[in-house]
């Protein structure tokens, strides 16, 4: 039962639509009816501008990562067999939510951010390779989208690298695919020539 609550809770929450909050409360905008229709931090970016996506940005990652540091702390204190896998229930409950929000009808963003937020929760280390691997891509390609696809499968690697548990690589390649798979409209853009680089705003 307090699994089951723990779980609910953390897929709750990583349900929370920042993106379409901030641009409602800040802007009185609703996100998903300008540029490609995304709550997540790009199309905030891309829509709004630096300010309100920053927020959206901290808002998400920080969705990942509060589920991730409760649940670990709650697991061990209740000393429950298999608390590696139901630790990585939780970590996947916020990407779930932010993916498929039941406050936005079952639709939701990319999930990069809250992906990111629970692999700091996780792994650190492997967070901050991601990040760096993305800041790069972005910085050359001016694609979010690029960057974050290659991050996303960069995180697999890194725990086969680093030795870290099999059913870690197995989730994270998991959610490598998640991501790669809820950017294809971004794929079918960048193919096309119809990818919008960072600094190319849409008027409202």
């Amino acid at each position: 039962m307090r699994i089951a609550v723990l779980l609910g809770c953390s897929y709750l929450l990583g349900s929370i639509p920042s993106g379409l909050m901030i641009g409602r409360w800040l802007r009185g905008v609703d996100i998903r009816k300008y540029g490609s229709g995304n709550i997540g931090f790009s199309n905030v970016l891309r829509v709004l501008g630096l300010g309100p996506a920053s927020l959206v940005l901290v808002g998400d990652t920080l969705k990942g990562v509060i589920p991730v540091v409760v649940g670990r702390r709650l697991l061990a204190s209740w000393m429950i067999p298999g608390a590696d896998i139901w630790l990585l229930a939780v970590a996947l409950a916020p990407i779930i939510g932010h993916s498929f929000s039941v406050f936005c009808g079952f639709r939701g963003g990319r999930a990069v951010a809250t992906s990111l937020g629970a692999l700091s929760g996780m792994c650190w280390p492997a967070a901050l390779t991601g990040l760096g691997i993305w800041l790069l891509l972005v910085g050359v390609t001016r694609y979010i989208s690029v960057g974050s696809m290659v991050a996303a499968a960069s995180v697999p690697v890194y725990m086969g690298l680093a030795h870290k548990p099999p059913l870690w690589t197995a989730f994270w390649s998991a959610i490598a695919l998640l991501i790669v798979v809820r950017h294809i409209p971004n794929i079918k853009r960048l193919l096309s020539g119809r990818e919008t680089r960072i600094g190319q705003k849409v008027d409202l």
